[in-house]
């Protein structure tokens, strides 16, 4: 099966989620016997073109003109996939499956659908109406079209947790035949090699304090604040206790200022940027992860913290509380609640043993079912599904059906 996979992100371009997911993707299709080709955007330090694993990866340039916006910018990139994948398919054949994922490949992933007749599937990791609680202006409003549309021309949707498939069906009015609920895999092997390095981890905390910590953008939806706000109760009650932030993003001026504020700044380690490689080995050194975001779709990052053995505090939001069960596998706190937020850290700071009986059940949880080899396969699936249905559909509209009647 020949695969065309469209993200604006992959490694080692990570902007979000999405980068991880395509990649862990691709490769077990490509591991499976499948031809995959994922076009994305170029990023400083990468190739054009390379074979990475088992998938053949095509990173594009922007065009010689500089957007006016963010929205311009994306349809530069799906103006580059077109023209990039319309030679790469005159030069070795049709695909099969266009897999796309979310609204900033759409456009190009629509005009290749319709100009090979090849199945669109396109996965739906998040929404605009849902990192904003609503659609509040005309860029937003755009968006949220255009993810329609997508879900519209889609022969099947593939969403993440049984939340957005809900949110999916709610806002754009899809029925519930046409959603595959497929969740995203971690690698289990992502932590292979990595122990506890006290030198290393010296560099955020001494070493008789607790590392709370998070990892993530800093946006507001991440919900930071909240924990910043939950520190000072979990301060009172467990004096040695240090919170790492890792992550850049446009929040984290306010962040430190916030801490500054409340008198907490000395509590509070924002490491910025962070490499792959330091957030691995960082991973190791904490005594806790939280996340606890006010929105979020799926949440790998909690399913990352399990794989690192390491107990995990989420909020009860989204595929977030869908991934944790309270008090099992892990805690949950009510979302946006900085007191129930540190009832649940403080929890796993008292009760070291509950604390190793939960990193235990969410080990055998994530090695179970959040596995790649399972998501490849339902994912298999559905492209199979599409290509049997496919074969009992005439393509192309009744106007373009009489003209070719007329010349035959």
């Amino acid at each position: 099966m020949r695969i065309l996979m469209l993200s604006w992100e992959y490694p080692p371009r990570i902007v979000g989620g999405i980068s991880r997911v395509v990649h862990g993707l691709a490769q077990k299709l490509g591991a499976q016997g499948c031809d995959v080709h994922v076009i994305t955007c170029w990023d400083m330090g990468t190739r054009d073109f390379e074979r990475d694993g088992n998938v053949s990866v095509h990173r594009l340039h922007s065009y010689d003109v500089t957007p006016n916006n963010f929205v311009d910018w994306v349809l530069h990139l799906n103006f580059a996939i077109v023209e990039h994948a319309t030679k790469l398919i005159n030069q070795t054949g049709k695909f099969d499956i266009i897999h796309a994922h979310d609204w900033l490949v759409a456009f190009a992933a629509r005009v290749l659908k319709h100009s090979y007749t090849i199945p669109l599937v396109a996965t739906i990791h998040a929404t605009e109406h849902g990192r904003n609680w609503g659609i509040h202006n005309d860029t937003q409003r755009y968006i949220n079209n255009v993810e329609w549309w997508l879900a519209f021309e889609s022969w099947r949707l593939i969403v993440n947790s049984d939340y957005m498939k809900n949110e999916v069906m709610s806002i754009f009015k899809i029925p519930n035949d046409k959603i595959n609920v497929i969740p995203n895999g971690v690698n289990l092997e992502k932590f292979r090699g990595y122990e506890k390095d006290m030198d290393f981890r010296r560099r955020f905390a001494n070493d008789d304090e607790k590392i709370v910590f998070f990892v993530g953008r800093l946006v507001n939806e991440k919900g930071v604040h909240v924990l910043i706000d939950a520190l000072p109760k979990v301060s009172q009650y467990y004096n040695n206790v240090k919170f790492v932030i890792a992550g850049k993003g446009p929040q984290l001026d306010h962040l430190k200022w916030k801490a500054n504020s409340m008198g907490v700044a000395h509590k509070v380690y924002f490491t910025g940027y962070i490499s792959d490689e330091d957030l691995l080995k960082l991973y190791k050194c904490v005594d806790i992860a939280v996340f606890p975001s006010l929105y979020e779709p799926f949440g790998i990052v909690a399913l990352e913290g399990m794989v690192a053995n390491v107990p995990v505090v989420v909020s009860d939001t989204g595929g977030l509380g869908e991934i944790v069960e309270h008090g099992v596998d892990g805690m949950k706190s009510y979302t946006g609640n900085a007191n129930s937020l540190a009832d649940s850290i403080l929890e796993i700071l008292h009760n070291p043993d509950k604390a190793e009986r939960m990193k235990k059940k969410a080990l055998e949880k994530v090695n179970s079912i959040y596995n790649w080899d399972k998501v490849t396969e339902k994912t298999l699936s559905v492209y199979k599904t599409i290509l049997d249905e496919s074969k009992h559909v005439e393509w192309g509209t009744p106007i373009m059906r009489e003209e070719m009647g007329r010349l035959n």
